[in-house]
């Protein structure tokens, strides 16, 4: 009994353990070219990341918003940046590396498959590809202290 017992505790730890690791993607991280800022939340197990601050929110042509001018999808091209999730699906694999996701680039309004990985708590590698990951584009993110 007693080692029934100590198989179900480490069964717990070792899940626990793993979701802390998992949500040390939660937070407030800003892209490299440092014109946004993305909030990384998890939602029902999965990791999704909404544009929470621009640099410039504005457009400069009409004073409003900026919006999704370059989405493909024409009921789209009204939606304002600002709360837009940019970051979909991602699901932690371990070790610090989320996969089978997405990020949206609304720069040019495509969709690229993406993995994260973390290089330490406060610097993420994303990369988008398409297909392989070799062919690819990385960006390095960093973690903001948000009070």
């Amino acid at each position: 009994m007693k080692k029934l017992l100590a198989v179900v505790a480490f069964l717990f730890s070792s899940a626990f353990v793993m979701a802390q690791d998992a949500d040390a993607l939660v937070g407030v991280w800003e892209p490299g070219h440092g014109k946004a800022r993305v909030k990384i939340d998890n939602i029902d197990g999965k990791y999704y990341g909404r544009i929470v601050w621009l640099k410039e929110p504005n457009d400069p042509n009409t004073g409003k918003p900026k919006t999704d001018v370059n989405n493909p999808d024409e009921s789209m091209k009204n939606v304002p940046l600002r709360g837009y999730r940019m970051l979909k699906d991602f699901t932690y694999k371990g070790k610090g590396v989320w996969e089978d996701g997405t990020i949206y680039d609304p720069e040019s309004g495509n969709t690229y498959s993406s993995v994260i990985t973390m290089k330490d708590e406060n610097t993420l590698d994303i990369r988008g590809f398409v297909g392989v990951k070799t062919f690819g584009r990385s960006d390095t993110w960093r973690k903001l202290k948000i009070n």
